[in-house]
């Protein structure tokens, strides 16, 4: 579920839940006392303009799986394409009192690093003219947060896509509820074994979670007593859903789907599998991307079970979190860390951060197109000398 490489001795810093721990030398010297650095996000290449809106979910059907609470409560937040108009400020990467839990852990503390802005207007009104819209889920990894891989929900939006990220409370770092109250992660230990009875009982929440988000999201297109807030309502076309995630999210994409959620297709950025799908399988699309390393049993056991469509790419010069947001971030705040380029690259891989990305979110986009617009995907038939990096692991079958 984590991974990563101390770097050198220096500051150690106490890594929040899923995210590897490090020691870093922060600044030059122990005096030093140099401004955090600003991050930014890449900006998406679509065409469309961006909205944003957080909308505050309650499941009062089961009682939570994690702490004594008598309803199950969500955070999830959509991306979606926006008129292309001013006004509205630019969404905050991480709401601000989730922010200020975040930052007291792991490698962004606020000293060394500013989070950034995304490229989405808050509440902006959601651009009609398209007609509906494809519907994308999101799911984080263990221990992270909705915003985990803004980066590559960004770029799905920019393309007409609706992207709903979804904060799995408690088993995320931190989730803000409206009033500024945040729950934090509280999760019992676990092992890294496959049949941990804990990581069972995760994934069976998240898919659980994920049918309620997608019950919601259709309660309130077709009523009118909570409707979706500027125009989102009139934008979603719930017939036409998929969903990837990363590491943990992967397997709750790939469980959801066994468990017969209604998504049409479903990626996996560098997810063990867990439970009954890994012997089950799946008959619709699905799509595996990893790090570069083979060390997932649990993929090679599906393979001969995925009996749709169906891939395996690696990505040569990653890491688990080059999936994530660390991808662009870290090589923004590693100086000011004091970390060098061998350390950078025991967390993220040796391929260029800015690549990495760029790659990551041609093949995501070449995918949904293919299986929720039906548009060709070249790309996705076999090696390109355009994408070297890219290897396809059990040939494009």
């Amino acid at each position: 579920m984590t991974t990563g490489t101390a770097l050198t001795a220096g500051l150690a810093l106490t890594a929040a839940p899923g995210t590897p721990a490090v020691a870093v030398s922060p600044g030059r010297t122990s005096g030093d006392l140099q401004p955090p650095v600003r991050l930014v996000l890449p900006p998406p290449s679509g065409p469309h303009a961006l909205g944003t809106v957080a909308v505050h979910l309650i499941d009062h059907s089961r009682r939570d799986p994690w702490v004594a609470r008598p309803a199950r409560e969500l955070m999830v937040q959509l991306w979606y394409p926006a008129r292309a108009v001013g006004g509205p400020p630019r969404a905050p990467w991480m709401t601000g009192q989730a922010a200020k839990v975040f930052q007291q852990t792991g490698y962004l503390l606020p000293q060394y690093a500013t989070l950034p802005d995304t490229h989405a207007r808050v509440g902006a009104v959601a651009d009609t003219r398209g007609g509906r819209r494809p519907v994308i889920l999101y799911s984080h990894g263990h221990g992270q947060h909705r915003n985990s891989s803004t980066a590559l929900v960004e770029e799905l939006a920019s393309h007409g896509y609706v992207v709903v990220t979804v904060d799995h409370t408690y088993d995320a770092g931190q989730v803000e509820f409206p009033g500024g109250r945040v729950e934090k992660y509280a999760m019992p230990p676990f092992t890294a074994e496959d049949d941990d009875p804990v990581i069972l009982k995760a994934v069976d929440a998240r898919v659980t979670d994920t049918r309620f988000v997608l019950e919601e999201l259709s309660r309130r297109v077709r009523g009118r007593r909570y409707p979706l807030p500027h125009g989102l309502g009139d934008i979603l076309d719930l017939s036409r859903t998929a969903m990837f995630g990363h590491s943990l999210g992967g397997a709750t994409a790939a469980s959801a789907m066994a468990a017969g959620a209604p998504i049409a297709a479903g990626a996996n950025l560098d997810g063990s599998l867990f439970g009954p799908v890994v012997t089950k399988g799946l008959r619709k699309p699905f799509l595996l991307m990893s790090e570069d390393a083979d060390n997932k049993p649990s993929w090679p056991e599906i393979w001969p079970r995925l009996r749709g469509w169906r891939r395996h790419l690696r990505l040569t010069g990653t890491r688990h979190f080059s999936y994530t947001d660390y991808e662009t971030f870290m090589p923004q705040v590693a100086e000011r860390l004091g970390a060098t380029d061998e350390q950078l690259a025991e967390f993220i891989g040796p391929l260029d951060g800015t690549r990495g990305i760029d790659v990551q979110r041609r093949f995501l986009l070449a995918y949904f197109d293919l299986h929720l617009r039906h548009r060709p995907a070249p790309v996705l038939e076999g090696p390109s000398p355009r994408y070297p990096e890219v290897r396809f692991i059990g040939g494009a079958g």
